[in-house]
């Protein structure tokens, strides 16, 4: 979730920085201003979710490039050149967030709501549960890692390999693992809308910020270089921050009047993207000690594979299925579980570093 807000610059060593320590509460106050706005005044949000070309809706699109190009703007595709250093991580990397994290959260999906909720669930609202399960299932975070790596001393240079090549793969094989998954769940997949919305959410974001990266760094070399995109990232953070916000406004506000109703399906959404979210992290975390892995690897290793890009799963849950689908309802309430289950994890991972060797 907020993968871009913070890059590994702008987090204080040690510690954590001032928009992460109330970040908590600044999403609490948006989800409690959406859900009171949608329900006050539906016309509105109503109006904002007919604003839509080609089943992607224009206002929530702009709202996601605004968070999602700073965050590009960031990755580093030289570092791939290090891609053959210390390969237990980018072993576990793929391994975890590919071939594992989301089969696992699909089977969650289906075990929860296709049997243990089952008597208080309707079948074909099941079916969209589980598919924005899917979705964030296989969306791995690509920088808001850069945060949790700093919080636990991790070796930033490794980690931007690690999240480097998760978004090569991601242009790769986010489409068709999820039209995989959602065809094995039974639900119609529209090839067409999947397609365009990877397009817009990750391959046209990823070469502009490429390009930006590359118009930016051209000019200096080194120390100066990796400052100029420090500094120009730093810039656009309000409209990240602003971004960020307004979209949990918005996602909450079209899905108001369902939260007011019926309070207890967050609830049992929240259940297995919690058992997803720290089941994948101790299963990664241990496989590294059982490997040996340092550290500085093992930590930031683990928190990709277990955080989101939410920004992602949202908006092709959107597109897919509508505002105010069940899909997007499943993809927001990973806005809600992901920063404090994140912040814990830092907490266990540094205490628990004496477990690694150090390099």
């Amino acid at each position: 979730m907020t993968d871009h807000i913070l890059n590994r610059d702008e987090a204080p060593a040690g510690g954590i920085g001032f928009f992460e320590k109330y970040l908590s509460i600044w999403v609490a106050l948006c989800i409690i201003a959406g859900i009171a706005l949608g329900n006050l005044m539906p016309g509105l949000f109503g109006f904002l979710a007919s604003l839509e070309y080609a089943s992607v809706n224009l206002v929530v699109a702009v709202l996601i490039w605004a968070m999602v190009f700073p965050m590009m703007v960031n990755v580093d595709f030289a570092s791939l050149s290090h891609i053959g250093d210390r390969p237990k991580g980018l072993v576990l990397t793929l391994a975890v967030n590919w071939l594992i994290k989301p089969f696992t959260m699909a089977a969650l999906g289906v075990l929860f709501f296709e049997y243990v909720f089952a008597q208080w669930i309707e079948p074909a609202d099941a079916q969209q549960y589980i598919a924005g399960l899917i979705l964030l299932g296989a969306a791995p975070c690509t920088a808001m890692v850069f945060v949790w790596s700093q919080l636990t001393q991790g070796d930033a240079t490794y980690t931007l390999v690690q999240v480097s090549l998760n978004d090569v793969v991601m242009i790769f094989a986010f489409a068709p693992i999820v039209a995989l998954l959602l065809g094995v769940t039974d639900i119609a997949v529209p090839w067409e809308t999947l397609l365009l919305a990877t397009g817009l959410y990750v391959v046209i974001p990823l070469v502009a910020g490429f390009l930006t990266r590359k118009w930016l760094t051209g000019r200096a070399s080194g120390a100066e270089a990796q400052k100029a995109v420090a500094d120009f990232t730093a810039s656009l953070k309000p409209v990240s921050v602003i971004g960020l916000l307004v979209t949990v406004v918005l996602l909450f506000g079209f899905q108001g009047h369902v939260i007011v109703e019926r309070p207890i399906l967050i609830v049992l959404i929240a259940v297995p993207l919690l058992i997803q979210s720290y089941g994948i992290f101790f299963l990664t975390y241990f496989a590294a000690r059982i490997w040996k892995v340092p550290f500085n690897v093992a930590a930031p290793c683990a928190l990709i594979g277990t955080s989101n890009f939410f920004e992602l799963a949202v908006a092709v849950a959107i597109s897919l299925f509508g505002l105010n689908s069940g899909a997007a309802l499943a993809t927001v309430v990973g806005v809600l579980v992901e920063v404090p289950v994140m912040l814990s994890l830092v907490a266990f991972a540094n205490r628990t570093r004496d477990w690694f060797p150090t390099s």
